[in-house]
């Protein structure tokens, strides 16, 4: 799994000019999943975005955790941060999982997210055409990749 957090102030997303979520202070989290995604991916990444320490604390250092901040999340799916552009000027997404594996694997990770910061996660429509918007705050956006533990 693959995930873009986005420390935001406000977001929004938007399907056939909707709105279907909305969140304050906290994260935007856009979603890549693979075929060999499993639980074991989503109980790390849950646990990594719960404490990751990007927000400012008191003194305006990032020391903080959405736990810390009781912030809210909005998660999106995007089997576009699985593309391959290795050859030509066309991505390629069939590292991509298809929506046979991919949704039930969303799924567990929405249940998983909201059951780690005890909170409800507002979120896209799987496979949706969507418009996200966000303020992104800082701005700060970090890539993490399950199958890339640094």
């Amino acid at each position: 799994m693959k995930i873009v957090i986005q420390r935001v102030s406000e977001a929004s997303v938007t399907i056939n000019k909707k709105k279907v979520a909305t969140i304050k202070k906290g994260l935007l989290i856009l979603l890549g999943i693979v075929n060999e995604d499993t639980q074991e991916d989503i109980n790390w990444l849950v646990r990594k975005i719960a404490n990751l320490r990007i927000f400012n604390d008191e003194n305006e250092v990032m020391n903080t955790s959405l736990l810390d901040i009781d912030g809210e999340v909005i998660v999106v799916s995007q089997f576009t941060l699985q593309a391959s552009t290795k050859k030509g000027n066309r991505p390629s997404y069939i590292k991509a999982a298809k929506p046979s594996v991919a949704i039930p694997l969303y799924e567990n990770f929405l249940a998983s997210l909201e059951k780690e910061i005890d909170k409800k996660i507002e979120s896209g429509e799987f496979g949706a055409d969507m418009k996200v918007s966000l303020i992104n705050d800082g701005p700060i956006t970090i890539i993490i990749d399950s199958k890339n533990k640094e």
